[in-house]
């Protein structure tokens, strides 16, 4: 350990910690009472509020050989603003409860704190609490409360038959970030690397969706085919999706390359790569999309199930936290 590594978490109080991690998280435009208290107050002008939370595990979702500690906040922040959009709904604010081993260096927890606030400062979203406590590996926790603006939510069980499927957001990118960090392959496409390690999402475009009278959307965050079969069987339709070439050409452009070095297929990356928290929504026939959406199937009747190019498709990878399908 260099001392470029010091302080580590263990020569800092609680209260010492809490001082370096506070000034660097964002207040937010709806805190009325910011971290310092037993609890923080954050107004809730609709009189409803959406609620989320997720967990990230340190040797489960992240390695600290390959993320950074902004990198890890970061993710653990657009993992669950992604989720609030899926709502259509807008975050107002986070909290984090944080498990870290003694012998973290602070500035990797410091750095969390910077990815946190990178992701929910230019959304006006605040970092307004949480909790800390030691254990033998990092465990980041974060809930996310958002507020609808007075829409009715956007649910998974609203599409019905003639609808249009459309997706708002890249497909595959985290999933071939993640084979080339693997393959320890980083120079082939840095950029897909990025995806894994701190995934954008499109925020804004789930409140569109919303406004645009959209009928079901979620996130997908466990691959599209998983994640389409989830809406499905919610909504009692079955969704015909067009192939990957067709839906997500420049997807599989961007892909191919990588894919190609590592053997691997850009398709199954675009329809079973998770954790790229783009958006899956159905909306009316008649419906302009909003900015950021992209045609990628219909919504037909019949029992549920997920079509592509026409034939039944069932997801052959994609994240499960127990491995059931």
């Amino acid at each position: 350990m260099t001392t470029s590594d010091r302080p580590l978490v263990s020569e800092l109080s609680e209260e010492e910690l809490l001082a370096r991690i506070f000034p660097l998280l964002p207040r937010g435009l709806d805190t009325l009472l910011p971290p310092g208290d037993d609890a923080a107050v954050v107004a809730a002008p609709d009189g409803r509020f959406v609620v989320t939370t997720d967990v990230l595990v340190e040797d489960r979702h992240f390695r600290r050989a390959w993320s950074s500690g902004q990198d890890v906040g970061r993710r653990a922040a657009v993992q669950n603003l992604a989720d609030v959009a899926a709502m259509g709904a807008r975050t107002t604010s986070l909290v984090v409860a944080l498990v870290i081993p003694a012998e973290l260096p602070v500035s990797w927890v410091e750095g969390l704190a910077r990815g946190l606030a990178h992701e929910c400062g230019p959304q006006g979203v605040g970092v307004v609490g949480g909790d800390l406590s030691g254990g033998p590996a990092v465990v980041v926790a974060v809930t996310a409360h958002g507020d609808l603006d007075g829409r009715a939510p956007v649910v998974r069980s609203g599409a019905r038959p003639g609808d249009v499927v459309a997706h708002a957001g890249v497909a595959g990118w985290s999933a071939a970030g993640l084979a080339l960090l693997d393959a320890d392959r980083l120079e082939l496409d840095h950029g897909l690397v990025g995806a894994y390690l701190h995934p954008a999402s499109p925020l804004a475009a789930g409140p569109a969706a919303a406004l645009a009278g959209a009928t079901a959307m979620m996130d997908v965050s466990d691959g599209l085919l998983r994640d389409a079969g989830r809406l499905a069987r919610a909504s009692r339709v079955v969704l015909a999706l067009d192939g990957p070439a067709t839906a997500f050409p420049d997807d599989v452009e961007r892909l191919s390359h990588a894919a190609t070095a590592l053997g691997a297929s850009a398709h199954r990356w675009v329809l079973d790569g998770g954790e790229d928290h783009g958006l899956l929504a159905t909306f009316p026939p008649d419906v302009a999309l909003p900015p950021g959406f992209r045609t990628i199937g219909s919504v037909r009747e019949g029992a549920p199930s997920v079509l592509v190019d026409g034939a039944p498709a069932s997801p052959t990878s994609g994240w499960d936290h127990f491995g059931g399908r």
